[in-house]
């Protein structure tokens, strides 16, 4: 069984896809691989899992913010994401640059458009507006954007992952991962999804590997 299919038996949701809450202290026995002791990866937000249900989690303060219990809060409905951006995030990036060309309104094909980073749009926090933070977003020129939609579209298909070596100059293919797109990373790691932290790594990178050369 998959981690996901033994949270299911122990959660037991009922039709409407809600379970009781379950304690991080019953994943013991046969249910121990869902310890949350290496970041939970099967019930994070790019999981199988909550791309079928909407998952809540309870924390504790005293034990430094760590999970006590999980449930699931009802089916997480992906043919419904709401691409509802908050206010205070468009108006946060809407003056901003195009993390990408470094363009700001120009003209139409430069005009800034506010990105889901996350191109497969599954996430059910990020589809509620009131769950949204500003890391989940980031600024696009327009043509920077329609470019990304297909990438991210042919990378949905094939479970491929775009390299960051097509642009001509970038030394590594992924800041994290590799080709190959995991529920446990997720976008993370592709230049499309943050060039941001894309030109961080590799400055990071380059300059351990000038440091050893020394």
């Amino acid at each position: 069984m998959t981690k996901k299919d033994l949270f299911i038996e122990l959660a037991k949701p009922n039709e409407n896809g809600e379970s009781r809450w379950v304690s991080s202290s019953e994943f013991v026995g046969e249910y121990k691989v869902l310890q949350l002791g290496n970041g939970g990866s099967w019930c994070r937000a790019s999981s199988s899992l909550a791309k079928e249900y909407q998952i809540e989690f309870d924390r504790s303060i005293t034990s430094g913010n760590s999970i006590d219990k999980i449930r699931l809060i009802g089916f997480n409905d992906k043919k419904h994401f709401n691409h509802n951006i908050r206010k205070d995030i468009k108006d946060f990036y809407k003056t901003k640059n195009c993390v990408m060309l470094g363009v700001n309104g120009n003209s139409e094909n430069t005009k800034i458009e506010i990105d889901h980073k996350d191109g497969r749009k599954d996430d059910h926090r990020i589809s509620n507006p009131q769950g949204q933070d500003l890391s989940d977003f980031q600024p696009l020129a327009k043509a920077a954007n329609d470019i990304k939609r297909q990438i991210c579209k042919r990378c949905k298909e094939t479970n491929k992952r775009w390299s960051a070596k097509n642009i001509k100059g970038n030394p590594y293919d992924f800041y994290v991962g590799d080709e190959n797109y995991s529920e446990e990373l997720g976008c993370k790691g592709c230049y499309q999804y943050d060039p941001v932290e894309y030109r961080k790594v590799v400055v990071k990178k380059l300059a351990n590997y000038q440091q050893k050369k020394l």
